[in-house]
């Protein structure tokens, strides 16, 4: 049975140089023999978290009727995910942002989950200084902590890259490509 790899996308900007990192490390994970499905956050309609903590006592459920799910579901299925990020403000994306905050309703089940899962950080941004990704890495390593069953393996810097295309021509894009190898 292969692993699945779920790349979760969430630039608004299709073609940019998040989505050129995405299919690199994509790429690179089929040719390893792994099972690859790329979401773009862009394309659900996910609404914020309320906490209203009616999922705490309604199954985990959460009262908001969207997207959310399917993706958090999506997360669970798979064994490997990959995070991919513009850097906006020292920050990941909103789109990044309601994601995590809507996995309040379901982080039991990946918390108590029997097997471990594998997490990558992707992240672009048009500044070349890694210490400006700084905010970026450890809010979503702030996310993966409270999961506590998923263990980063590494993290992608597209940095430097701000005009469309700038993926292709940068050291990240052979970077990704051998880290989805080595899955």
């Amino acid at each position: 049975m292969s692993r699945k790899c779920l790349i979760i996308s969430s630039s608004p900007r299709r073609k940019g140089n998040s989505e050129i990192l995405c299919q690199q490390f994509a790429k690179g994970a089929m040719e390893a023999g792994v099972e690859v499905e790329k979401i773009n956050l862009n394309d659900y309609n996910i609404l914020p978290c309320l906490a209203c903590e009616y999922c705490r006592h309604h199954d985990n459920q959460c009262i908001r009727k969207d997207d959310s799910n399917q993706v958090i579901q999506k997360m669970i299925d798979a064994d490997i995910w990959l995070l991919a990020s513009p850097v906006y403000f020292y920050s990941i994306s909103s789109q990044m942002k309601l994601l995590i905050d809507r996995m309040f309703a379901r982080e039991y089940e990946i918390r108590n989950a029997k097997k471990r899962k594998d997490v990558y950080y992707l992240i672009t941004s048009g500044s070349p200084d890694h210490d400006q990704m700084i905010g970026t890495i450890e809010s979503l390593r702030g996310f993966i902590k409270v999961l506590r069953t998923v263990d980063e393996k590494g993290i992608i810097y597209g940095t430097g890259a701000f005009l469309l295309g700038d993926a292709k021509k940068h050291v990240a894009f052979n970077q990704a490509y051998e880290m989805g190898k080595a899955v």
